[in-house]
């Protein structure tokens, strides 16, 4: 899809687009007039060329943060970024080194074990998991394909050790996975699934597999749209549209986040090629909302990224100048905006948005995300209530 921020499927291009661990830097600034401060760093060995530097992504209830960054010579690198702002950096065996290779990692579960992926030099994909005392698993799902951008994601880990994920297979086509903590793993596909490269069954990243077990995604079907999924502690899949959403190629609904409560919250891409937020309870009952300040052409919106368990909804926006700026959404619907300090202005250049990009926020309301500088390069930040 590329009227969105995000492409929704991976292969060693789009890992290297999203390419963007010691501390080189922190600021700390209030946000917009609160309480709530906001962190700034970047992995000191991180690149500072265009679409380099520092993405953090997943952040456990203790505060500790998962995520990579981009060196200068664009290869990626998993960070570890303890609460007291301590940085490890971690490197599985067998990555690749060249540009758009190397080591990735997106979930993180309470105890801090961590389920990532790694690119080798053939620029093939294959899933680990690294638990607190630095062990490292790499494993493959049975099926997964072995060509450049084929391959397996581990993208989630709850705190009972279950990895959830997708892998492409020899046509290029995503399924869905589950992995338990014996190393026991279960493939899936939503009904409705196209079967097309690039077509498939996506779960999400970083806070879409609760500790019970479920899971929510979706998936693009044989014309490219896209519906959301949710598959049950029992294994079963409810599939579910916003209406609303559009149905071209591109379009439709993107469950990007699930508690533990089992309410989804995501965006839906309306016909015009526009992001709104919703959120879906566990009885499937859907509300919608956009940010006053999204603005309202092609690629812009309002995209919500996690629901922790009080059900606070973060996320953030793309206003008219294609800037993005992060926002909290309470659980009655009052919605607060913030932008990192050093956050870039300027609209989108090489397919990079700049602005600010909060991507998880745990059960205590701390936010972990990334922003884009003026240049085009990218820095961790964790705002914390």
């Amino acid at each position: 899809m590329t009227t969105h921020i995000r492409q929704r499927y991976p292969s060693a291009a789009w890992i290297a687009a999203l390419g963007i661990a010691l501390l080189a830097f922190s600021a700390t600034a209030q946000n917009n007039g609160s309480q709530n401060q906001i962190t700034t760093f970047s992995v000191k060995e991180a690149g500072t060329g265009t679409g380099q530097g520092t993405q953090a992504f997943g952040v456990n209830t203790g505060g500790s943060i998962v995520g990579f960054y981009v060196d200068a010579s664009s290869v990626s690198h998993v960070f570890l970024r303890d609460p007291d702002g301590r940085i490890t950096t971690i490197d599985v065996t067998g990555a690749g080194t060249s540009a758009g290779q190397g080591t990735y990692a997106i979930g993180i579960n309470t105890e801090g074990s961590i389920a990532g992926w790694y690119v080798d030099a053939d620029n093939v994909m294959h899933g680990f998991l690294r638990t607190p005392d630095g062990w490292i698993t790499p494993f493959d799902v049975k099926g997964a394909g072995t060509a450049a951008g084929q391959g397996t994601i581990a993208g989630d880990i709850n705190d009972v050790g279950v990895i959830a994920g997708y892998y492409m297979d020899t046509n290029s086509v995503a399924h869905g996975f589950v992995r338990a903590p014996d190393g026991w793993i279960t493939p899936f596909d939503a009904k409705g699934a196209g079967t097309a490269a690039g077509q498939g069954t996506f779960p999400q990243y970083f806070s879409c597999l609760t500790n019970a077990g479920a899971i929510a995604g979706f998936y693009a079907d044989g014309s490219n749209a896209y519906h959301g999924f949710v598959r049950d502690t029992k294994g079963e899949i409810t599939t579910f549209d916003v209406k609303g959403a559009g149905t071209a190629a591109g379009q439709g609904t993107f469950s990007e986040s699930i508690n533990q409560s089992e309410a989804t919250t995501g965006y839906y891409s309306d016909t015009y090629s526009v992001a709104h937020g919703f959120k879906r309870d566990n009885h499937g009952d859907i509300i919608t909302f956009d940010d006053k300040g999204a603005g309202t052409a092609a690629g812009q919106g309002t995209l919500p990224m996690g629901n922790n368990a009080p059900d606070d909804i973060e996320g953030y926006y793309v206003d008219p100048s294609g800037v993005a700026h992060g926002f909290v959404r309470a659980t009655y619907g009052e919605i607060t905006t913030f932008d990192a300090p050093g956050a870039g202005t300027l609209g989108p250049a090489q397919g990079i948005y700049q602005g600010t990009f909060p991507m998880t926020n745990n059960a205590e309301g701390a936010i972990s995300g990334y922003y884009v500088d003026k240049s085009y390069v990218y820095h961790g930040f964790v705002r914390n209530r």
